[in-house]
């Protein structure tokens, strides 16, 4: 089957890309860049960064702008669909959802106005065995926003390994945070996995933060061999 994957360029998106890989024909990205930082359906840090990692991956990307308008955003997904099912021929969305019933409804009911199948690979698995399931395929990840207490600036810009898992795993414990971020706590850029033709390496950066607030903007990248 031909699939489009919902792709923002995080560490769901792209383990949810392996997947789809895996088992049906992935044949273009989609990914919605929002002009509001605080969209309720798409993820916003770095997200022009899925430019190079389309490249990398070797896969077409379709990108689309929205201002970022609750529900008046999923006009512009829509759109972005349908411009795959034009283009690609697909028959199918695959998105990289764990937890979230709002954007899991939202696409659902997008892929059944257009008679499309949709599959989310994720959905309700353990945050915790997912993580590592990252690790142990090999994906680098960074930590590029963070947007919970007691989460701070030190976070941001580090990459996922096994002690940041027992770290996010205490938290969640003692202060109840979801460890993969599924409650918008935290957000990641992959520079890196087993599908990369070539890794991301970060020329610029910049840290904006404050309280327990912040980002890790990726200001200028580029491929370089793995």
């Amino acid at each position: 089957m031909k699939v489009a994957v919902l792709f923002s360029g995080g560490k769901d998106s792209a383990l949810a890309l392996h997947k789809a890989m895996e088992k049906e024909e992935v044949v273009c990205l989609i990914s919605i860049i929002s002009e509001n930082e605080e969209s309720y359906m798409f993820h916003v840090p770095n997200i022009w960064i899925t430019k190079l990692q389309a490249e990398s991956i070797g896969l077409p990307l379709i990108q689309k702008i929205t201002k970022g308008k609750k529900e008046i955003e999923l006009r512009d997904l829509k759109s972005a669909i349908k411009q795959a099912v034009d283009e690609y021929n697909i028959e199918g969305v695959v998105t990289g959802a764990v937890e979230s019933v709002y954007q899991a409804i939202r696409v659902q009911k997008i892929c059944n106005s257009m008679k499309l199948w949709c599959f989310n690979p994720l959905w309700k698995k353990d945050q915790v065995e997912l993580l590592n399931e990252t690790l142990e395929l090999g994906f680098s990840t960074i930590i590029s926003g963070i947007f919970a207490y007691p989460l701070n600036k030190t976070w941001l810009g580090k990459k996922i390994d096994k002690d940041m898992i027992t770290n996010l795993v205490e938290l969640r414990d003692k202060y109840k945070i979801s460890p993969s971020g599924e409650g918008g706590e935290i957000e990641t850029t992959v520079l890196n996995a087993p599908f990369f033709k070539k890794k991301i390496k970060i020329l610029k950066h910049e840290i904006i933060a404050e309280n327990n607030s912040g980002v890790f903007k990726i200001k200028e990248a580029k491929l370089a061999r793995k």
